[in-house]
């Protein structure tokens, strides 16, 4: 799967758990809770928030957050594997906010390329490596952003380089996840931390999970 073909023999030093995770032989779903959903200061406000719309990123905080991840292996209607990455969070009664994400792995970038949001406007580079407790590290790279006629490189000070570390937490047996979005210029941006546990299941693919297009340039 693509986890494995990003990481090579480095994907046999991952964790047995988060081997049985990113392997993706069946969906994976997630529940558990962010003990904190944090942001910058109020001049990254306008940036979040352009994001709602496309299931992208959010500016709402909060600590003790219900949050699900959804996990399932499809093909796209260009033939390729694919990943979701689709995390819901309860922020509070009546507020729910989603990030999405598809996952692909692309052989002429040697790289995943993880499509954000809805639409697959926004294509990101994912470098992955593995840490010494056998937990999942990965760092976005290169942004593109593809819509139509439009194709071109995102320049850094309109991005978020995203910084992710999952790993397997034996004694509490759960998943533990640190996410934080920084830019060069305008530091923090966003970014959450939590834990959750996860099953494993055969079932088709739910529509409410893809995106509502696709996009062929990775």
């Amino acid at each position: 799967m693509i986890f494995r073909q990003a990481l090579g023999r480095r994907f046999d030093d991952l964790h047995p758990r988060l081997q049985q995770r990113f392997s993706f032989r069946q969906s994976c779903i997630g529940t558990g809770t962010m003990t904190e959903i944090w942001r910058g200061g109020r001049h990254t406000v306008p940036f979040l928030r352009l994001g709602t719309n496309r299931n992208i990123l959010f500016p709402e905080t909060g600590t003790d957050v219900p949050f699900t991840i959804e996990n399932h292996v499809y093909q796209d209607s260009f033939g390729r594997d694919v990943v979701t990455f689709v995390r819901t969070f309860d922020l509070r009664p009546g507020l729910r906010r989603r990030f999405d994400a598809t996952m692909i792995y692309s052989g002429e970038r040697g790289a995943i390329v993880d499509y954000l949001g809805t639409h697959q406007h926004v294509a990101v580079d994912l470098h992955l490596d593995v840490d010494r407790r056998g937990g999942l590290h990965i760092r976005s790279g290169e942004q593109r952003f593809r819509m139509g006629g439009l194709d071109f490189v995102l320049p850094e000070g309109l991005t978020g380089t995203a910084d992710l570390h999952e790993w397997y937490d034996d004694r509490e047996d759960c998943f533990r996840i640190s996410v934080r979005v920084s830019n060069p210029r305008f530091g923090p941006i966003f970014g959450y931390h939590g834990r959750f546990t996860a099953h494993y299941v055969d079932t088709p693919v739910p529509a409410t999970v893809k995106p509502y297009r696709e996009e062929a340039r990775e």
